[in-house]
């Protein structure tokens, strides 16, 4: 069976051994980038990456612009690193269509585990329910497309998640921390907004479809198509 590939991209050598090392030793392929432009040639050449971690500030070509362009052909899962810790930073990544955020210094099990939970997620599992439709719009998780009124729709990773998890879970009232622990799969050291900042994208992506998304003032969301 061929390994997981894993991108990683960094200037430091050092910080991208660390990393590198802790990925082998969970049994992923790893491939190394120092700048945003030897990245971006690898991951073309490649075309099978399953992941990028990817830093902020780099020679080149930055993480976030390496990001934006990837979005552009891909939905494969970025984590980025930042020696930052500013929450705009934070929301900008959110925007770009990055689906973790973690500052250095970060322990690298940590990182490791969160690669193997966005992982998780994005495979495919076996016996699970695979097409949601719920209101005109339909979620294909084999073939990871969603639909509304029979036109595509395309989301980030992360958009894709909260969807499919608002209509696995229809008509119940979800709290934030909820959704962090199941569609970002761990318990989210952050602000809420993170969640906020995904359903305004999601609701503006999914058009007239978006009301079917309700706030819950103080709580959080719920999906109801009969509300």
């Amino acid at each position: 069976m061929d390994k997981i590939k894993i991108l990683v991209v960094d200037d430091e050598a050092r910080m991208r051994k660390l990393v590198k090392d802790f990925l082998l030793r969970e049994g992923y392929e790893v491939l190394e980038a120092g700048d945003g432009e030897e990245a971006l040639d690898i991951f073309y050449r490649e075309k099978s990456i399953a992941l990028l971690i990817l830093d902020v500030m780099m020679p080149k070509m930055n993480g976030w612009e390496v990001c934006r362009e990837i979005r552009e052909n891909s939905k494969a899962p970025i984590i980025m690193l930042t020696a930052k810790g500013d929450e705009s930073d934070e929301l900008n990544g959110f925007e770009l269509g990055v689906d973790e955020y973690i500052s250095k210094p970060f322990s690298p099990k940590i990182l490791v585990a969160r690669v193997g939970a966005i992982l998780r997620r994005s495979g495919k599992k076996p016996g699970e329910e695979e097409l949601l439709c719920k209101g005109g719009i339909v979620v294909d998780k084999t073939a990871h497309m969603v639909s509304v009124d029979g036109e595509r729709i395309d989301l980030s990773f992360k958009e894709f998640e909260l969807l499919s998890y608002f209509l696995e879970n229809e008509g119940i009232a979800l709290s934030r921390e909820k959704i962090l622990n199941h569609v970002w799969n761990y318990d989210y050291f952050g602000d809420a907004r993170t969640i906020d900042t995904h359903v305004k994208k999601l609701r503006a992506k999914i058009g007239s479809k978006g009301e079917y998304i309700h706030t819950i003032w103080g709580m959080g969301y719920k999906f109801d198509v009969n509300e």
